[in-house]
């Protein structure tokens, strides 16, 4: 069998450079040189795990967590204040200053830790529960809460921050992710993409579009998947025959599962996947595997399909407190800083109450404003019967006597 040549071995990217074809990609990470081997940290099903849920470390051939007091501080302030910002965004929503809320409760590992691992070159393309990593990008939190309160012009410059818009239609963004992706590659730039999605937008066909597109274009992109073990009342086991993360084998790139409760694994396996995007060796796909705590979004209720045993076993595990037992472990933490960081939450959620609360009341009307460039009969005439439809309801006040 002839020898292959350097020429076969790598593949043209469109803008001239060159990146490794998949064979090439896949040896790269099989060589015990590479850095990290991600095929090596993808055996078995049990997900890769850096902290057990009381705090030890897990010892890993071929990951360094995190070890930088500092950094492990700022990782946890960023998980307190991300769940303080979420229980007030859900009571805001109960009581009527929102119009919806999609709680994180349980996912704070998932999010901070990956977005630890991000470069402010890299661009994230969210789905629509990523609060913790919004926050991380430099987000305002008002702003985000903005556009589930509805007002005119809500939500944040995706360039200001490198983070995308929230996406609500399931499953969509991850294709807009890729195409992205190959963009950069194209201009040559030294920078990843990450999208974020969950279980059951695994399931969608625009998902599986994406990872051919990115696996035929060695695109640096990796598909960051939340697996919470719900999508809304279906069970992940009612969704896949397989862990997630395999599904990656049958497009030609590395799927790995992550302790989604583990901030430390997650920051850690997130930085080899987005080193080994950047470096032009395609994507790769992460599965965290970790647990929706509350309501898919304030309109569910999760009692009605789920066992209360099930919530406390992952109650144990919750990953907040899994980051503080380590940092008492290692005592790079004292009192006064968990009572400093518990009120700096309490602070945040004051101020984004007082913010929400301040905000006008959205205008129903505004929706038919801005649809074409010059009128249009159809949409005058809607906007006729909706004025029609609001008249019909008795002022506020007379239905208070």
């Amino acid at each position: 069998m002839p020898a292959t040549t350097a020429r076969q071995r790598t593949a043209p990217r469109p803008n001239g450079r060159r990146h490794p074809a998949p064979a090439a990609a896949a040896a790269a990470d099989e060589d015990a040189t590479a850095a990290p081997p991600l095929t090596a940290v993808t055996a078995g099903r049990e997900p890769l795990q850096l902290l057990t849920p009381d705090g030890k470390p897990v010892p890993h051939p071929h990951l360094t967590p995190e070890r930088d007091p500092a950094a492990l501080r700022r990782m946890y302030r960023d998980m307190v204040l991300t769940r303080a910002f979420d229980a007030e965004a859900t009571a805001l929503q109960r009581q009527g200053e929102l119009g919806l809320w999609t709680p994180l409760a349980g996912q704070e590992a998932a999010q901070i830790g990956s977005a630890h691992a991000l470069r402010p070159d890299d661009f994230v393309f969210p789905s629509y529960r990523e609060h913790g990593v919004a926050w991380c990008r430099g987000v305002d939190p008002v702003s985000l809460v903005s556009i589930f309160r509805g007002v005119t012009h809500g939500g944040w410059d995706p360039a200001a921050h490198n983070f995308h818009l929230y996406t609500l239609v399931v499953g969509a963004h991850p294709l807009h992710a890729t195409g992205y992706a190959m963009g950069v590659a194209r201009d040559g730039a030294d920078s990843a993409v990450i999208a974020y999605f969950g279980d059951g937008a695994s399931s969608q066909g625009d998902v599986a579009e994406a990872f051919t597109f990115a696996a035929v274009n060695q695109a640096p992109v990796v598909f960051f998947c939340q697996n919470n073990q719900w999508a809304i009342s279906v069970p992940a086991e009612r969704q896949s025959r397989v862990p997630l993360y395999q599904r990656a084998q049958g497009y030609g790139f590395p799927g790995v599962r992550v302790d989604g409760n583990d901030v430390l694994a997650v920051q850690a396996v997130t930085r080899a996947a987005l080193e080994r995007a950047r470096s032009g060796r395609g994507p790769v796909l992460i599965e965290a595997f970790t647990y929706r705590m509350g309501a898919h979004t304030t309109s569910d209720d999760p009692t009605r399909y789920r066992m209360q045993a099930e919530l406390a076993e992952w109650q144990a595990k919750d990953p907040v407190q899994r980051l503080r037992r380590h940092l008492e472990r290692l005592d790079a933490a004292d009192a006064a800083f968990f009572t400093a960081t518990e009120e700096d939450g309490r602070e945040l959620a004051r101020s984004v109450r007082t913010a929400v609360r301040t905000m006008p009341d959205p205008e129903p009307s505004v929706m038919f404003e801005h649809i074409h460039a010059a009128g249009h009969r159809q949409v005058d005439a809607e906007r006729a019967w909706f004025a029609a439809y609001q008249d019909g309801f008795a002022p506020e006040e007379d239905e208070d006597r």
